[in-house]
């Protein structure tokens, strides 16, 4: 998927006592309660660092993947109504995420007001069209696929429903 292109580092075990300490908190039926994927944004350590840090601080509430690529990688679309754990760039688990809403949209069609939930740089429409267009382009040249501006787009707003402080220990 195009914002969730690493596999995590770090072991499984990590993650599931991550999700174990939200369910402490949680009020609702922990039983129920199981999350999708454990995930990072961008294709590098510092872009996930970077996207994380815009997460943990209330300003990112929305991304954008490509659609071909969930084909490709026979991997099911997002589903509205889901928990993932987010990871930062050294793969270590900084939150939980519910996902509110997916929608699949051509490039071109995504929305300011969609761009704007995405907190990245100035969250304008320019800076979204220009920045995710250039990832496109390398996840699409990986893939062997060439970038369009009719591609189409997950575009999924999310909520953080958990976070630890940074001086947490995950160890």
């Amino acid at each position: 998927m195009a914002d969730e292109t690493r596999e995590p580092k770090i072991k499984d075990s990590q993650i599931q006592a991550f999700w174990q300490r939200f369910l402490k908190v949680n009020p609702r039926n922990q039983s129920a309660l199981t999350y999708e994927d454990a995930w990072s944004f961008g294709d590098t350590p510092q872009m996930a660092d970077e996207l994380a840090a815009l997460v943990l601080a209330g300003k990112k509430t929305a991304t954008t993947s490509a659609a071909a690529l969930y084909e490709i990688e026979q991997e099911a679309l997002p589903q509205s109504g889901t928990y993932s754990v987010l990871l930062d760039g050294s793969d270590v688990p900084r939150a939980v995420l519910y996902l509110e809403s997916v929608s699949i949209v051509p490039f071109d069609e995504v929305t300011a007001a969609f761009a704007f939930l995405e907190g990245e740089g100035d969250r304008t429409l320019a800076y979204w069209r220009r920045v995710h267009e250039a990832f496109f382009r390398r996840a699409y040249a990986s893939a062997g696929l060439s970038f369009h501006d009719q591609m189409l787009c997950v575009c999924e707003k999310f909520s953080v429903v958990y976070q630890e402080d940074e001086g947490h220990d995950f160890q």
